[in-house]
């Protein structure tokens, strides 16, 4: 049998991550049809790898494809963003319980490290989302579940739809802070219900400001 030759990374996947860069930038916004042809003939490529990201981002939610109509971005509705946070809230306060059972001494301290990162990028939005996402997935790699890893990277790229980020409202940075603050508190004092309750409570507030 002749050696496979594969490509570092298949065209399709080059194009779904940039589709779905655009779509977190809103410059294909919520509800909008996807024009196969124009960003076919934009990008210098065939319909064929196009239509293969497109599927992909159907599967994590970014596309939805409707019969003889085509695809569109997803429109996250209210529902939408509650089951989302819901799942969310059970997903990352299991992790949660778990790292303040077993985190080691040197994950410990990256937990601390990355809360000090945090509160310093308080009055810069951009950074404050890059760290808040790097704080929640490191808790997450140190729980150490692929399935739960999976689920959750695909959840946030939905929540990442929705008009209304919740760390957009004013005064939700600061509040959002404050919470990190009292989930890294349980983390420290190994207080495993307390670090899920405080997590919990965190993506309910979440909820709250992004609605």
């Amino acid at each position: 049998m002749p050696a496979l030759s594969l490509a570092p990374r298949a065209l399709y996947e080059e194009v779904a991550e940039l589709l779905r860069q655009r779509i977190f930038a809103r410059e294909l916004e919520a509800g909008s049809w996807i024009d196969e042809l124009r960003i076919a003939q934009a990008l210098g490529i065939s319909r064929t790898p196009l239509r293969e990201a497109l599927k992909v981002l159907a599967a994590e939610g970014l596309v939805t494809m409707k019969v003889r109509r085509g695809a569109y971005v997803t429109e996250v509705s209210e529902k939408d963003l509650r089951d989302v946070y819901h799942l969310m809230a059970l997903l990352e306060s299991d992790a949660a319980r778990i790292v303040a059972s077993t985190a080691n001494e040197a994950q410990i301290a990256q937990i601390k490290a990355l809360q000090k990162e945090l509160e310093e990028a308080v009055t810069h939005r951009d950074r404050f989302f890059a760290i808040n996402e790097a704080f929640h997935m490191y808790l997450l790699q140190i729980a150490d579940n692929r399935w739960r890893d999976q689920m959750v990277a695909d959840l946030r790229k939905v929540m990442k739809l929705n008009r209304h980020h919740s760390l957009l409202k004013e005064g939700r940075l600061e509040q959002s802070l404050a919470e990190h603050k009292e989930i890294v508190q349980a983390l420290l004092s190994r207080q495993p219900e307390l670090a899920a309750q405080k997590m919990s409570t965190h993506f309910m507030n979440g909820l709250q400001a992004a609605q």
